[in-house]
């Protein structure tokens, strides 16, 4: 692999692991890299060779869920390994009960990627979007592992389409076969000479057509708010999201919502808490204690989310969503959300994310660049029902027009069945 990158990788990992001194997420991470060998080691017998899929985050995951999932289902001896990178997929999957094993994976040096792979000794290994990394994708390409990555996206800003970025041309011709979500990224690989292609779409689409159709529900959460469903969901939401809606929340007291923060511990949920300034406001836990115990269902204007996994679902319970992070790094998935039918609202930071571009050209999703547009949006879609069916219209129907990745990238993978 290219010096430069291994240079890169080596100095991304010190830092990591100086990060680590003050940050328990990174140190999570790096404690599990440091037991992933030993833990294969018990987990695994040496003749499995098992199909490894690799996903950055929780996120990632969920577009490799339906794909993990087909492939058991069609066969169930099959050992397949999942690796994260981040603790946000590790920590919240560990427990996926559709894989053989779940471990994270080791910075990727030359050293880390030889050991790993010597271990493995994959079948196939399956990347979920945007990993590339290069000592594990030449080192599987050295061993004649077939490799494909799929649900990817290119821009024409990505180091691949820049004049300085043969080394990581020379990843990209590493993979067997790359699933890419939309033509635009394909006619980007074409013309760096990469024809092993195919448009195939983005799996989140089937996972979130999977979820609305399964029966899982929250007890109690049906009857909040007097059963006639919340009028907004705060999903995956950071501070700086928060700074831009709160003051609406407050100024519109007879607006019901539900908030489910990105990341938190006890201290942001109880500044969170003590920012809704009107109106019975409780957590989920105590909600459904309460609930349980007295099986009635406590009379709350909110609730503020204080678990994890549970987004996706509680999003069946909604009328608007606004979706996180795009003040931040990036939108978080608003597939969850569309798919129930709802107008979506998001931060000015969506530029990466194909849906979003495409939802807002159809009139389904609406961006927001400060206080002020976001008090607009979201004063319209709670006063005006005909403009909120119409956008919740358009979402769910844009969903329903884009399901069908996986059975794509199965069938072209382990031929028709």
């Amino acid at each position: 692999m290219n010096w430069l990158y291994n240079t890169a990788i080596r100095l991304y990992a010190c830092a990591a692991k100086l990060a680590a001194i003050k940050s328990h997420k990174i140190s999570k991470m790096i404690k599990g890299q440091k037991e992933t060998l030993d833990y294969l080691t018990r987990t695994l017998d040496r003749m499995d060779m098992p199909i490894w899929v690799h996903a950055a985050s929780l996120g990632e995951f969920e577009q490799a869920r339906t794909l993990i999932e087909l492939i058991k289902a069609h066969d169930p001896k099959q050992k397949i390994v999942l690796t994260f990178f981040s603790p946000s997929g590790y920590e919240v999957r560990k427990n996926y009960d559709k894989v053989d094993a779940v471990a994270y994976l080791p910075f990727d040096t030359e050293d880390n990627a030889n050991d790993f792979l010597n271990l493995l000794r994959p079948k196939m290994a399956i990347f979920i979007k945007y990993e590339f990394w290069g000592n594990y994708i030449e080192g599987l390409r050295h061993r004649g592992v077939p490799t494909f990555i799929i649900s990817a996206i290119f821009r024409p800003k990505q180091i691949f389409f820049k004049p300085f970025g043969g080394f990581m041309r020379n990843v990209l011709k590493c993979y067997d076969h790359l699933f890419v979500q939309d033509q635009a990224s394909a006619d980007l690989l074409a013309s760096i000479g990469i024809e092993r292609v195919t448009v195939a779409g983005d799996t989140r689409f089937d996972r979130v057509t999977q979820i609305v159709s399964s029966p899982a529900y929250i007890a109690g959460i049906e009857k909040l708010c007097g059963g006639n469903g919340v009028d907004v969901i705060f999903g995956s939401s950071w501070h700086a999201d928060e700074i831009h809606y709160l003051g609406w929340l407050n100024s519109h007291p007879d607006v019901t919502f539900i908030i489910a923060p990105h990341e938190f511990n006890d201290h942001r949920l109880e500044l969170l808490k003590n920012g809704v300034k009107s109106g019975c406001v409780m957590y989920l836990s105590e909600y459904e204690h309460e609930f349980n115990t007295t099986g009635k269902a406590p009379e709350v204007r909110g609730l503020i989310i204080d678990s994890f996994g549970k987004l996706s679902t509680i999003y069946r319970y909604g009328k608007i969503a606004y979706i996180g992070g795009g003040f931040g790094t990036g939108i978080h998935n608003i597939n969850e959300a569309a798919v129930y039918g709802m107008p979506i609202v998001f931060g000015p930071k969506y530029g990466k994310f194909k849906e979003a571009k495409d939802l807002i050209a159809l009139g389904g999703a609406f961006s927001v660049s400060n206080t002020t547009e976001t008090s607009e949006i979201l004063t319209r879609l709670t006063t005006d029902e005909s403009a909120r069916g119409k956008a919740a219209e358009i979402a769910k129907e844009y969903i329903k027009q884009n399901i069908g990745a996986t059975k794509i990238i199965f069938d072209h993978i382990f031929g028709k069945r």
